[in-house]
């Protein structure tokens, strides 16, 4: 899912994405990341990681993970979770899960676990689909149900009626930095 956000961001932003690495999880990221950085000197990179409970704060995370990121580099980091971001467009993410818009935090950034929240809203959707794909089964031992990522790639990738990241950013800080980091990139590197 993060790869659709993230490439949903640089459309928006009036870019078009490049080839995908790490995709093996936060471990794999960041031994990776210093050589990403490297590459960042000469052309456009973006990385994104959530926030999850690794530190209190973006920006300490951001720092010590990569204390001088290259000109061309875009780390940024998802508050709490990428689903936050999600979460952000309350409007349409109530209407593509079928609930009333009532139901969606007002500032998901400050929500603890905003993957555990995108599954209780599926769990009182009025479509039966949403529910059966995005919340786990009984017993299953799993955090999400078996189409979690793929009904939430559908909603990013929705078109006018999916997730609109410029109404998210107002409600999301951490998605706001990432657009201006965007954008400096597309501006930088014209």
């Amino acid at each position: 899912m993060d790869e659709a956000v993230v490439r949903r961001l640089v459309e928006h932003v009036g870019a078009r994405p490049g080839p995908v690495h790490g995709r093996n999880g936060k471990i794999h990221l960041r031994q990776r990341l210093r050589g990403y950085n490297r590459a960042a000197h000469l052309s456009p990179w973006v990385v994104l990681v959530d926030l999850n409970h690794d530190a209190e704060c973006a920006p300490p995370l951001q720092l010590s993970w990569l204390p001088n990121p290259a000109p061309y580099m875009c780390f940024r980091v998802a508050v709490r979770e990428v689903e936050a971001w999600l979460l952000s467009d309350r409007d349409h993410l109530a209407r593509f899960i079928s609930i009333p818009v009532a139901q969606v935090p007002l500032n998901p950034e400050a929500v603890d676990d905003p993957k555990h929240t995108m599954v209780e809203l599926a769990r009182i959707s009025r479509r039966r689909e949403i529910r059966e794909d995005m919340v786990p089964r009984p017993g299953s031992g799993r955090m999400v149900g078996p189409a979690y990522t793929s009904r939430l790639v559908e909603f990013v990738l929705g078109g006018a009626t999916g997730w609109r990241p410029e109404v998210a950013a107002r409600s999301s800080d951490s998605l706001d930095r990432c657009l201006r980091c965007l954008r400096r990139l597309v501006k930088g590197s014209k």
